[in-house]
């Protein structure tokens, strides 16, 4: 596809067109070309000596043609990732109103933590005695985690959320296996909002998901779930906060039953941070719960990046808990790996070595900072931000439920009817107002779904201004006359919009050169 087809011209306000540059850039929104049609064959920003020659050991199988990496300048490499850098969007630039995925403000002490000597530098494969402090920071922060959920023991080493959920599934499997029910009892009920991974780490253990259905009001049907238990039931696994948002007002009537039935109750620690100092998952009858620490306690979120999420444990679950464990002896701290004497029956290893140790870091100072206090304060204020976006926009938008939600407010597109306008094209129109959309037609129990999450990051004064876009943007729409406009939208972004399903149907996935590319090169 020509580049050009997604350039955004020369739109400027008023609709009137701007004279082309000959560069391609409008003022200081850079024209950036791909790092390969930058770079020139022979270019190189290092120079390395040459290797000394040795007995060719690749067997004949050694490279003759060229690797097709682009030549380029130490500046160029620079000034390339420097100006992608500055086409992010990202929770330092601005209200980030990505739903269910909690983009919070990362305290920069944190990061300051995680760099510290000794902390940054560590090697998983150091003797213990060299890492004393490390092991009681892990037990440290384990320590806070089961304080903060009611439970009694945690696995620390799960590398992120959808890790989680294996890690407290395995262990499920594994107390059924114990008393002799891991045939017998081979379905998991999952609520029809539940993200996605839910039914997935199920199925990957060999489980059945049955799907249970929501009420008017946007909570799991207590009735319908009450009539899915039996003795083939092993397990529930349910988000709470909900998707949607909501608060699961029958949780201790679902947890005795479940219970009642001699199944597990699974929770999906996704939302945590709406409910963290104000709520105890143990205390609600919880079995195990994955915590989000790259999302609940402010650790860097998403790009792909390192995560972390440790798994809660009831006692009825704590045995089957994975190596490794942090023991203390005395004064001192020991690691008990695979194979060690310990309590119980461990389930194994999920992952090499313990954990990521910068997450913990970063964790651990989020919550020492806060205090108890704090991190209650953090909760309330995700949860009244996401109210006072609902209030101020419930009378031109239409919220999904009636009442109030917790810490993501979630509107449907039934605003949008007979405009001409979907969600989509909402969506991208507020890319022109300067704002990441928020999570669009999910939950898929909302037709047109919009789920905005605030967070506790943001002042009332940056919440007021994108609640004034968000109710200008429903103004034009619901007026009848702007529906090409939204189409076209966005306009000053980078990129316009693309053609979507061919992009899906038919995807680029790798960079060809132009014939003229090739005699460039020539």
């Amino acid at each position: 596809m020509d580049r050009s087809q997604g350039r955004t011209g020369g739109i400027v306000s008023g609709g009137a067109s701007a004279p082309a540059t000959f560069t391609g850039n409008r003022a200081l929104q850079i024209e950036e070309p791909l790092i390969f049609e930058m770079g020139q064959p022979g270019r190189c920003g290092v120079d390395l000596p040459v290797p000394p020659k040795v007995k060719d050991r690749l067997n004949g199988l050694r490279r003759t043609g060229e690797i097709g990496l682009p030549g380029l300048s130490e500046p160029q490499v620079v000034q390339h990732y420097t100006r992608l850098s500055q086409k992010n969007y990202a929770i330092d630039m601005g209200v980030y109103p990505l739903g269910s995925c909690t983009m919070k403000h990362n305290p920069r002490v944190n990061e300051k933590v995680a760099r510290l000597a000794g902390i940054g530098d560590l090697h998983p494969l150091q003797p213990v005695s060299t890492v004393q402090g490390a092991l009681e920071l892990i037990d440290r922060l384990a320590h806070w985690l089961k304080t903060l959920t009611g439970m009694p023991a945690v696995a620390m080493s799960p590398a992120a959320g959808a890790h989680g959920e294996m890690c407290g599934m395995m262990a499920i499997a594994a107390a059924l296996e114990a008393k002799g029910e891991r045939a017998q009892r081979r379905t998991v009920l999952a609520p029809e909002s539940a993200h996605g991974t839910n039914p997935a780490t199920a199925a990957a253990l060999g489980f059945t998901v049955k799907p249970i259905p929501a009420n008017e009001t946007g909570r799991i049907d207590l009735a319908a779930l009450k009539a899915a238990l039996g003795r083939d039931v092993a397990a529930i696994m349910l988000t709470n906060p909900n998707t949607c948002g909501l608060f699961e007002s029958d949780i201790i009537e679902i947890s005795a039953a479940v219970h009642a039935a001699g199944a597990y109750f699974y929770c999906d620690g996704a939302n945590f941070n709406a409910i963290v100092g104000r709520v105890r998952p143990g205390d609600l009858g919880v079995d195990c719960m994955h915590i989000n620490l790259h999302k609940t306690f402010s650790t860097p979120h998403g790009g792909g990046g390192p995560g972390a999420g440790p798994v809660v444990l009831s006692a009825a679950l704590a045995p089957y808990a994975p190596y490794p464990w942090i023991v203390r002896k005395g004064d001192s701290w020991t690691v008990a790996e695979d194979g060690a004497t310990v309590d119980g029956q461990p389930l194994g290893r999920l992952k090499a070595f313990h954990g990521q140790m910068g997450m913990f870091t970063r964790a651990l100072a989020y919550i020492m900072s806060h205090g108890a206090d704090g991190l209650k304060q953090a909760s309330e204020d995700a949860v009244l931000s996401a109210n006072y976006v609902m209030a101020a926009l419930k009378d031109v938008m239409t919220p999904a439920f009636d009442g109030p939600c917790m810490h993501e407010a979630l509107f449907d597109d039934g605003f949008l009817k007979d405009t001409g306008v979907s969600t989509l094209d909402f969506a991208k129109a507020m890319i022109d107002e300067g704002y990441h959309p928020m999570t669009m037609y999910f939950p898929l129990v909302v037709h047109g779904a919009m789920l905005i999450e605030p967070t506790e990051s943001q002042a009332k004064e940056d919440l007021d201004q994108f609640i004034g876009a968000l109710r200008s943007l429903a103004e034009r729409a619901k007026s009848g006359t702007a529906a090409e406009d939204f189409k076209a939208a966005p306009r000053y972004a980078p990129r316009r919009r693309l053609d979507e399903t061919l992009a899906a149907r038919k995807p680029v996935l790798r960079w060809r050169p132009s014939n003229s590319f090739k005699q460039a090169a020539e």
